[in-house]
C-alpha cells in the first residue's frame, strides 16, 4: 500500500492506507514482479498467476460480493475525496466542473468495493472526546487543486449511498484502520527507527476500549447514511514499521516479531466490537505490505503468518496483500500473493486456501511510488507491468478482489488513474475500464496490448 501521513484527513490520499499518505510518511518503494513490452509479454501471459481452485474454509461469507470465479477478481478502489465519490445523476455542491468529470470517470469503473482509509490519529487527536468523522476537509492532493470542501468521512458515507441507491451491490465499503492517537500510544522501546512517531506505536492496554468505541462510531455514521459496512480490516500494513513500530525487541531480524502480537491484540478487539453489532461484519486480515525478507525493522509476509496466534487465523473471512506493478531491472521477479498463499496453506485450519484480495495495486514510476517519468512510453510500459498482473490474478481462483489505489492521484505516491490536478487521465484507467466490462460481460481479461492502447 502507498504510504500515508500522520495527522491528515481527507483529498486523494487517506485511502490504501491513510497512514501512507498521511502528510507525515511518505510511501515506500515497493518489489514487485516486473513486466515488460513487446514478445516478452507472452511468455509472461503463460506463466502469470498461480494458486488453484478449491473449498474455502468454513468461515468464508456467502454471497456478500465475492465473485464468481468465472468473473475473476472484482474490482476495489480506494478514494476518499467525497466529490469524486457521488453519483453522477446525484445533483450536490461539488468543487466544480473538473470535480463533476472525474466522477463520470470513477462511476464508470462500476467497482464492488470502495476502500476508505480511517486515520485514527487524525480524527481523535484528544482523548475523551468521540472520532471527528465530519469535520470540514478542504478536498485538495495534499495542496494540489482542484479543491472543494466536504464533511469528512460522513460525506464520503452519503455520498457513497448515492452510488449504491443507483447500482446497487457496487460500492461496498471496505474500511481500513491505521494510526495510533499520541495519547493512546506506548513509549518508545524495542528497535525503532530514529524519528519514529506514536502514530506507529502500539495501543497502551487501557487504549483499546477508545479503537472499540472509534468502531462504534463509524458504525453509528455508517447507519445514519444508510450504508452498510459489511468490510473491517484491523490494521494498515501491519508488518511496516511506519504503521506498527517496533518489529523486534532488539535490532536483530532472526528474533521473534513483535508485530503479529500487536495485531492479534486489534483484530481480538475488533472482532468483539462487530459482534456487539449486528447484523454480520466481515474482517480482512494482513493488509500486509509485500515484504519478501526479514530485517531489523521489517516482517515478512511468511514470518507475520507464521507468529500470529492460532485463534486470530480464525477471526477473518479473507486475506489481504499489497502489490504493485515494479518494472525497475532490480526488481526481484518476487510474488507477493504467492507468498502469502504459502504462508496461509503452511499454517492449515482456517488459513488453509483463504481466499485472498490485493487491496492495494497500481502502476507508476519503475519504482511504484516515486515520481513518474513524464513520458507516454512510460505511462504505456506502466500499464502493461498491471495488466500481467492481473491476468496473472484473474489465473489463480484464491484472488477475489483487486483494488486500484487510488483513482485520484496522491502526490506522495503517485500510482492514481487520473492526476492529483484531475487534468490527465493515465492508460491505467483504460486497462482497468475494460476490465471491468470485460468481467461484467464474462470474458477474458484484456491483453496489455489491447488495455492499455
Amino acid at each position: 500500500m502507498r504510504f500515508l501521513l500522520p495527522g491528515r484527513r481527507g483529498g486523494a490520499g487517506l485511502s490504501g492506507l491513510s497512514l501512507l499518505r498521511s502528510p507525515r510518511i511518505a510511501r515506500r518503494g515497493n518489489w514487485r514482479l516486473t513486466g515488460c513490452r513487446g514478445a516478452a509479454f507472452v511468455a509472461l501471459l503463460l506463466i502469470a498467476g498461480c494458486g488453484g481452485p478449491g473449498a474455502h474454509e468454513a468461515r468464508r461469507p456467502r454471497g456478500v460480493g465475492l465473485p464468481s470465479a468465472l468473473a475473476g477478481p472484482a474490482l476495489g478502489l480506494t478514494e476518499d475525496n467525497a466529490d469524486l465519490l457521488w453519483s453522477p445523476s446525484t445533483l450536490v455542491p461539488t468543487g466544480g466542473e473538473q470535480f463533476q468529470a472525474a466522477r463520470a470517470l470513477l462511476s464508470a469503473l462500476h467497482p464492488t468495493y470502495i476502500r476508505l482509509l480511517v486515520d485514527w490519529a487524525a480524527l481523535q487527536p484528544r482523548p475523551g472526546l468521540a472520532p471527528s468523522l465530519e469535520d470540514p476537509v478542504d478536498g485538495c492532493a495534499r495542496g494540489v487543486g482542484p479543491c472543494g470542501a466536504y464533511r469528512g468521512l460522513r460525506d464520503e458515507l452519503a455520498a457513497i449511498a448515492s452510488q449504491q441507491r443507483a447500482a446497487p451491490g457496487s460500492f461496498q465499503v471496505v474500511l481500513d484502520i491505521f494510526g495510533v492517537p499520541a495519547w493512546a500510544a506506548e513509549a518508545p522501546h524495542g528497535c525503532e527507527s530514529a524519528g519514529t512517531a506514536a502514530f506507529a506505536r502500539p495501543l497502551r492496554a487501557e487504549a483499546i476500549a477508545a479503537y472499540r468505541g472509534l468502531i462504534a462510531s463509524l458504525l453509528q455514521v455508517g447507519a445514519s447514511e444508510g450504508v452498510p459496512l459489511s468490510w473491517w480490516s484491523p490494521w494498515n500494513e501491519p508488518n511496516d514499521p511506519r504503521f506498527i513500530s517496533p518489529q523486534h525487541a532488539v535490532c536483530e531480524e532472526t528474533q521473534a516479531p513483535l508485530s503479529p502480537g500487536v495485531y492479534a491484540q486489534l483484530t481480538r478487539a475488533m472482532s468483539e466490537a462487530l459482534q456487539a453489532h449486528p447484523p454480520t461484519h466481515h474482517m480482512i486480515l494482513g493488509e500486509l505490505n509485500d515484504l519478501q525478507l526479514d530485517s531489523p525493522h521489517t516482517t515478512s509476509v511468511a514470518s507475520f503468518v507464521s507468529a500470529l496466534p492460532a485463534d486470530v487465523l480464525c477471526l477473518g473471512s479473507v486475506w489481504s496483500i499489497h502489490a504493485y506493478a515494479a518494472r525497475h531491472p532490480s526488481s526481484a521477479p518476487l510474488n507477493g500473493v504467492a507468498a502469502l498463499e504459502r504462508a496461509l496453506d503452511a499454517r492449515g485450519g482456517c488459513a488453509a486456501r483463504a481466499p485472498i484480495w490485493v487491496t492495494e495495486a497500481g502502476a507508476g514510476a519503475p519504482h511504484p511510488g516515486r515520481a513518474r517519468p513524464s513520458s507516454r512510453a512510460d505511462e504505456l510500459s506502466g500499464c502493461e507491468a498491471l495488466a500481467v498482473q492481473l491476468l496473472g490474478w484473474y489465473r489463480d481462483s484464491r484472488v477475489q478482489a483487486v483494488f486500484q489505489y487510488s483513482f485520484r492521484e496522491d502526490p506522495a505516491f503517485p500510482v492514481g488513474l487520473e492526476s492529483a490536478a484531475l487534468d490527465h487521465l493515465y492508460p491505467s484507467y483504460r486497462l482497468l475500464r475494460a476490465y471491468a466490462q470485460a468481467r461484467a460481460a464474462r470474458r477474458l481479461p484484456p491483453t496489455p496490448a489491447a488495455g492499455c492502447a
